[in-house]
C-alpha cells in the first residue's frame, strides 16, 4: 500500500489553524480520503498528558529548554502511536502543529538552543517530514487578539508578551524561505472561505501529482 500524505498546519496564536484543518478534513473525507485529524502537543493519550503540562500554567513555568524537550518527549510518541501507523495504512494525516513549531516558539520565540533542536529533530523524527506545511500567517496583533477572544483555559503561550510572538512569526516566516519545497505561507488575515481557497489550492496540488 503507498504510503499517505502528511500535512501540517503552523502559525502563530489565533491563525485559525484548526479551523483550516476541520475544513480540509471535511472535504477530504467528502471525497472519500482517510483522514486523520490530530495536533501537537498531544495527539495520543501519553502525547496529550505532556500537553497538559505545557499549555497551562505561568509563562515561566518551564524554561525553553524544558520545553523542548517536553514537546519531543510527547511528539515521539505522537510519531509512534498515531502518526507513523497512519501513514502505513494509506491516510491522510493532518497535524494542528509539528515540529516547526518547536523552532518557531522553543527557538526563534525562546531562545533555546538550535543545536539542542536540531539534535533532538534528528533522532526523533528520523526520515519523518511533512509532505507539505501550510504556515497561516497574519499580523501578530490580530493573532492575538483572535486568539484573546476564544477563552479557554490554555492560554500559557498567549500569555508571553507581544515581543515573544513577533519574533516566533519571523521565526516561521524564516522556516518558509528556509524550506519553500514543503513550506507554503497561507494569508491568514483573509475571510474564512477565502483562507479554506488557499488551503485547498496547495493540498489539491500536492495530492493530485
Amino acid at each position: 500500500m503507498a504510503r499517505g500524505f502528511f500535512i501540517t498546519f503552523e502559525g502563530g496564536e489565533g491563525a485559525g489553524k484548526s479551523t483550516q484543518l476541520s475544513r480540509l478534513a471535511d472535504r477530504l473525507e467528502a471525497a472519500g480520503r482517510d483522514v486523520v485529524r490530530t495536533r501537537e502537543p498531544g495527539g495520543s493519550p501519553g502525547a496529550e498528558a505532556i500537553r497538559s503540562l505545557l499549555v497551562t500554567g505561568e509563562a515561566d513555568r518551564w524554561s525553553p529548554t524544558t520545553e523542548t524537550l517536553l514537546m519531543y518527549a510527547a511528539r515521539r510518541d505522537h510519531i509512534e502511536r498515531v502518526i507513523a501507523p497512519a501513514l502505513a495504512r494509506g491516510a491522510v494525516v493532518l497535524c494542528d502543529r509539528f515540529a516547526d513549531s518547536t523552532r518557531a516558539y522553543q527557538g526563534a520565540g525562546g531562545g533555546a538552543p538550535a543545536s539542542l533542536i536540531s539534535a533532538l529533530e534528528a533522532e526523533v523524527l528520523g526520515d519523518l517530514r511533512p509532505d507539505l506545511t501550510l504556515i497561516l500567517d497574519l499580523p501578530t496583533a490580530s493573532g492575538l487578539a483572535r486568539a484573546a477572544g476564544r477563552g479557554g483555559g490554555e492560554a500559557r503561550f498567549e500569555s508571553k508578551g507581544l515581543a515573544f510572538h513577533e519574533r516566533l512569526r519571523a521565526g516561521f516566516l524564516a522556516i518558509a524561505r528556509a524550506d519553500p519545497d514543503r513550506c507554503r505561507i497561507i494569508d491568514a488575515a483573509s475571510e474564512e472561505a477565502v483562507v479554506g481557497a488557499s488551503v485547498w489550492a496547495e493540498v489539491k496540488a500536492l495530492i493530485t501529482r
